[in-house]
C-alpha cells in the first residue's frame, strides 16, 4: 500500500488544521468520562485486557450511556458485559480491512514489506466519546492490542519503511506527529485521550532526520514542533529546586539541569487499572497516588517494566522512577538540543543557535560528570536520593554512543562492558537481571538492538556491532521460521518468543520488522550467516 506524498504547509496552516481537529477530540479520558462504568468494568475484569474497554467507541452518547447505568446498575459481571456490548463498539485485534493475508513461505524481507499495508490505517476523524486521537495522515500501528500510533516506536518502524521505499508514509507520519504537538504541546505516549499525560522518549527530532522535506518551509515547521517538544520537556525548569525536581526536571549537585521520566497524573492508568490498583494494594507502606504516579512515569519511560527502576528487583511495587535521571532520556535530550541548534544554522537563526549550543553543551557536561562511570566502563542512570549512579547495568547505557554524545575513549570502555555483560547468544540483553518483568533478562527489544549496533558503528566498534547484529538476525529469523510471525520481543538467551510483563505477547509487530529490515540492508550477508549455529 503506496499514498501519495501528502502536501505540507507552513506551520500556520498546520496549527490551524490542528485547531479544528483538536476541537472534535476532548481530552478527558475513558475513566473520566465513565466513572463508576469504568471502575466496574476494569475492577470485574470483564474483558481480559484492560485496554479493550479503553478502546471501545460508545453507539449512544455519554450522557445516555451513564443514565442508563445510574438506573438500572448490571447485578453481576454477566449483566455488566452485556450492557457495555450493547453500548460500545467493542475492538478485536484484527488488521487493516479489506487487506489480504499475507502470503506463505515468503523469506524475510519479503514478509516484512507485506505486512506494512496490514499495519498500515488511513487518517481519520474519531468518533464522539471515543479515546483516539484525530490522525490527519496514513500512519503504521505496531500491530495486535497496539491499534494507534505509538511515539518512540514509530522511529524503529519508519527505519524499516525507509528501507523499503515507503518515504511517503514516514512523511504522513511525521506530519500526525507535528499535529500532536500542535494540539497538545507534545507527542503523547500514543495516540489515545488516556496517554495524554506523558510522552515517550523523545525521538522526534530523528525521525526529522528521515524526511526529504528540506525546503525552508519545511524546516521552520520542523524547528518550531521540535522547540515546542524541548519546552514541553523543560517546563519543570521554572520550579525546580536543588531539592525538590519540578515535572520532568531535575537540579544536579552542580546547578546543571536534566532531566527524568514524570507523568501529569496520579491515577491508575486507563488501560491498565486493575493491575495498578493490585500493585499499589501490595505496598501499604506508600500512598496508592504515589505508586500510580511511579507507574505511569515508567510507561512514558517505554520501559515499562523494569529492574531500573525498582528498589527490590522482584517487587514491582518498590517503583522509583521519579528518583531517576536516566541516560536514554538525556541523551535524546541532548540529540534533540543538537538538532535545534543545527536546523536553526540552516535558517540563520542567530538566538537560537546561541541558546541551544549552550543548552546542548551544558547537558553534555552533565551527563559526562554524573551518568558515567570510568572504572565501570558503562554509562548509567543517577539516583536523586543516593546522589550516585545506579547499580543498574543496562542496554540504555548505549544511547550515548547512539547520538553521539560519548568521548571516543567513553565509546571504547562501553563496547567493551558490552562484549563483557549485554551480548547474549540472540542478541543484546536488555538488562543482566531476570525479574519477571518485560524489560529485563531474557528479553531482548528490536529498539535496543538498533541504538546498541547504530552506535557501535558510529564509534568504530563495528565486531561488536556485527555479532550483535548476526545474533539478533538469528534470533528473529528462527522464531520466525517456527511461527510465521514477527514479535514485539525476544527471549535472546533460549532464541524462543519473549514472555513476561502485563499483557500476552503481541505480533505484528512494528519495531520488530522496521529494525530488522535495516539491519538486512546494514548487513547483506548477515541473514546467512546467522543461520549459523552460534558457539
Amino acid at each position: 500500500m503506496r499514498f501519495a506524498k501528502p502536501p505540507f504547509g507552513r506551520l500556520l496552516l498546520v496549527a490551524l488544521a490542528a485547531s479544528s481537529l483538536a476541537a472534535r477530540a476532548p481530552d478527558q479520558t475513558p475513566a473520566d468520562l465513565y466513572g463508576p462504568l469504568f471502575e466496574a468494568v476494569q475492577s470485574q475484569r470483564i474483558f481480559p485486557d484492560g485496554k479493550t474497554f479503553v478502546d471501545a467507541v460508545p453507539r449512544l452518547p455519554v450522557d445516555r450511556i451513564m443514565a442508563d447505568y445510574a438506573a438500572s446498575p448490571p447485578a453481576d459481571a454477566a449483566a455488566l458485559k452485556a450492557f457495555v456490548e450493547a453500548r460500545f463498539v467493542i475492538p478485536g485485534d484484527t488488521p487493516a480491512p479489506d487487506t489480504p493475508a499475507v502470503p506463505q513461505g515468503l523469506d524475510l524481507k519479503a514478509h516484512i514489506a507485506a505486512l506494512w499495508p496490514i499495519l498500515t490505517r488511513p487518517a481519520f476523524t474519531p468518533e464522539p466519546g471515543s479515546s483516539a486521537l484525530a490522525m490527519p495522515a496514513p500512519y503504521v500501528v505496531p500491530g495486535g492490542r497496539f491499534r494507534e500510533i505509538y511515539y518512540w516506536d514509530s522511529y524503529f518502524t519508519m527505519l524499516g519503511l525507509k528501507a523499503d521505499g515507503q518515504q511517503a508514509l514516514i512523511e504522513s507520519m511525521l506530519e500526525n506527529f507535528e499535529t500532536l504537538i500542535a494540539n497538545h504541546g507534545h507527542i503523547p505516549n500514543g495516540a489515545r485521550t488516556y496517554y495524554l499525560s506523558r510522552s515517550q522518549p523523545p525521538f522526534f527530532a530523528l525521525m526529522v532526520e528521515l524526511s526529504e522535506r528540506t525546503d525552508p518551509a519545511s524546516r521552520r515547521t520542523q524547528v518550531e514542533a521540535m522547540k515546542r517538544e524541548h519546552a514541553f520537556w523543560m517546563k519543570g525548569a521554572a520550579c525546580v529546586t536543588a531539592s525538590a525536581p519540578c515535572q520532568h526536571v531535575v537540579r544536579m549537585p552542580d546547578g546543571s539541569l536534566l532531566n527524568r521520566y514524570w507523568d501529569a497524573r496520579e491515577t491508575p492508568r486507563d488501560e491498565s487499572w486493575a493491575e495498578d490498583v493490585a500493585t499499589a494494594a501490595s505496598a501499604p507502606d506508600r500512598a496508592p497516588r504515589e505508586v500510580y504516579r511511579e507507574l505511569r512515569s515508567g510507561a512514558e519511560s517505554g520501559w515499562d517494566f523494569s529492574s531500573r527502576w525498582l528498589d527490590d528487583p522482584q517487587d514491582l511495587a518498590t517503583i522509583h522512577v521519579t528518583d531517576i535521571v536516566p541516560v536514554d532520556l538525556n541523551s535524546l535530550m541532548w540529540s534533540l538540543e543538537t538538532r535545534i541548534a543545527a536546523h536553526c544554522r540552516e535558517l540563520a537563526e542567530r538566538a537560537c543557535i546561541r541558546e541551544f549550543d549552550r543548552r546542548a553543551d551544558d547537558r553534555r557536561r552533565a551527563v559526562h560528570r554524573y551518568l558515567w562511570s570510568a572504572r565501570e566502563r558503562r554509562f548509567g542512570d543517577w539516583d536523586q536520593r543516593t546522589g550516585r549512579m545506579t547499580e543498574a547495568v543496562s542496554a540504555a547505557g548505549l544511547y550515548p554512543l547512539f547520538v553521539g554524545l560519548a568521548t571516543p575513549n567513553q565509546a571504547r570502555g562501553a563496547a567493551q562492558s558490552t562484549q563483557e555483560t549485554l551480548v547474549a547468544p540472540g542478541g543484546l540483553r536488555t538488562t543482566v537481571v531476570s525479574t519477571g518483568q518485560q524489560w529485563d533478562s531474557p528479553n531482548g527489544w528490536a529498539p535496543l538492538q538498533w541504538v546498541a549496533v547504530a552506535g557501535l558503528d558510529r564509534y568504530g566498534h563495528r565486531e561488536t556491532a556485527d555479532t550483535i547484529t548476526a545474533r539478533w538476525l538469528a534470533t528473529v529469523d528462527r522464531v520466525y521460521r517456527e511461527t510465521a510471525k514477527m514479535l514485539e520481543k525476544y527471549d535472546i538467551e533460549d532464541q524462543r518468543p519473549g514472555g513476561g510483563g502485563e499483557y500476552p505477547l503481541q505480533d505484528g509487530f512494528g519495531w520488530t520488522n522496521g529494525v530488522t529490515r535495516a539491519l538486512l540492508d546494514r548487513s547483506p550477508n548477515a541473514l546467512q550467516d546467522a543461520r549459523r549455529p552460534v558457539s
